[in-house]
């Protein structure tokens, strides 16, 4: 039951006699935090926020100036149905405020709100369709499989299915449409399918989704991880985002009312608008400089290599799920079927800011009238090393570290994202590169501990 107002908010809290709510956001890294309120100070804590130290939230508030403002965004209040029905319990995503009432620069939810304003003075909204893969393991320790089974399997007795499909009724009655459900390629890995929807809600339903998920998994005592890359020699979980921007201005293609995908043009062979084309264009061309965000952990380059239909070259096509970015093809010739999927975001990136680099890569195409090169159709993993020179196909970094140094001169990533977020997110990615670097792995002792 979404709610519109804080009149209505207080009205099902009164109504459900719920006692708790909760209060969500994310830092910096997509991890969400939460505290909770009573419902004795839900009116005062809609009115005036409710302050907090972020000095210890990951790339929030420094000592000297940790006192922020947690304001809630009453049209996100949901019931939480894995709550007990007779106990309900609430919650409500925030805006991140400074103690003067202005925005936070640290909030990565204002960091899309921000650039979801940009393309809004386009003419343009930004819609979304995310497919976020994920593993159910039987602990938290090792990952270690509850099935054996294959893309689109159906197991009689599937823990796995019902897990499944648990998550999809839990998501619906919160209000998130799903399109459609399944088992993904490798063994206990899966998939749920988010209807389309604007980048902010669907933020606000991707961080929703993740919780939801490993909630469901945990009360059987499974645990479900959306790490990119936890088992060697199979394929990793992508987050492949399904894109499009539609105008408010113009009607339908078709002459109706509403809004029109600016990426539909019914007399291109492709039905690609030159705007689609741009905006594309863009992407390519910034794809290196948002990787670190959109694949923003050393483990997320475990997943983009050759073989496991993960993108490793820069490039696009229309059938060839080995390109970067895919046009996909289901329903030629349908206005809102046209739309753009970028596929090397992975699952376990912050929904706001990955959404925020993309939108801001692809409009720089429109405002730069990018040329769309052209499309790549053969499989990439399987082509010559000289073919692909000359077809010009750059690669995606092959690590964060080589990813970072893209994102630090980049000056579309550092627009998108903010000073503070943007050199924040550096300094803690850097940290974490060499944290990795540094250690001596399995693989080496294994190797080298008996030969050298």
């Amino acid at each position: 039951m979404a709610a519109k107002s804080k009149e209505t908010v207080l009205k099902i809290v009164r109504e459900k006699k719920v006692r708790h709510i909760q209060i969500w956001f994310t830092d910096i890294l997509g991890f969400l935090k939460c505290f909770t309120i009573t419902d004795d100070e839900l009116k005062t804590t809609l009115e005036d926020g409710k302050g907090f130290d972020g000095s210890s939230i990951t790339g929030y508030a420094e000592a000297e100036e940790s006192d922020i403002v947690a304001m809630p965004d009453p049209s996100t209040f949901q019931l939480l149905p894995w709550e007990p029905k007779d106990e309900p319990v609430g919650r409500m995503f925030c805006d991140i405020l400074n103690p003067d009432g202005s925005p936070y620069a640290g909030d990565p939810r204002y960091i899309l709100k921000q650039n979801l304003k940009k393309a809004e003075k386009m003419g343009y909204k930004f819609l979304v369709g995310p497919e976020l893969e994920y593993f159910y393991f039987t602990n938290s320790k090792s990952p270690d499989i509850v099935d054996e089974g294959a893309y689109f399997d159906l197991i009689p007795n599937d823990l796995a299915n019902n897990l499944r499909r648990k998550s999809v009724d839990i998501l619906k009655e919160m209000g998130i449409a799903v399109e459609m459900s399944h088992h993904e390629v490798a063994p206990s890995q899966h998939e749920i399918d988010l209807r389309y929807s604007d980048a902010l809600t669907m933020a606000d339903a991707a961080v929703t989704y993740k919780m939801v998920v490993k909630e469901i998994a945990q009360k059987e005592g499974v645990h479900a991880t959306f790490m990119p890359k936890p088992i060697h020699g199979v394929c990793g979980s992508g987050m492949h985002v399904h894109q499009s921007l539609f105008s408010a201005k113009g009607g339908s293609a078709s002459g109706g009312k509403g809004l029109r995908n600016t990426f539909y043009d019914k007399k291109d062979k492709d039905h690609l608008s030159e705007i689609a084309k741009q905006f594309i264009a863009g992407q390519l061309k910034h794809a290196r400089e948002i990787s670190s965000v959109v694949a923003q952990w050393v483990n997320s380059y475990k997943r983009l290599v050759s073989g496991f239909e993960a993108p490793v070259y820069i490039s696009w096509a229309h059938k060839n799920r080995t390109a970067l970015i895919r046009v996909p093809v289901y329903k030629p010739g349908s206005e809102k079927a046209v739309r753009a999927e970028i596929r090397c975001p992975d699952p376990a990136c912050n929904p706001y800011l990955a959404f925020s680099v993309m939108l801001a890569a692809g409009l720089e195409g429109i405002k730069g009238k990018y040329k769309l090169p052209a499309p790549v159709e053969p499989n990439i993993y399987t082509m010559e090393a000289e073919e692909r020179e000359n077809r010009g196909l750059r690669q995606l970094p092959t690590n964060l570290f080589e990813a970072l140094n893209e994102t630090k001169k980049s000056k579309i990533v550092k627009e998108a994202l903010g000073d503070h977020i943007f050199t924040r997110f550096i300094h803690n990615k850097s940290k974490e590169w060499d944290d990795y670097r540094t250690q001596v792995t399995s693989y080496e002792i294994n190797k080298y501990l008996p030969i050298l």
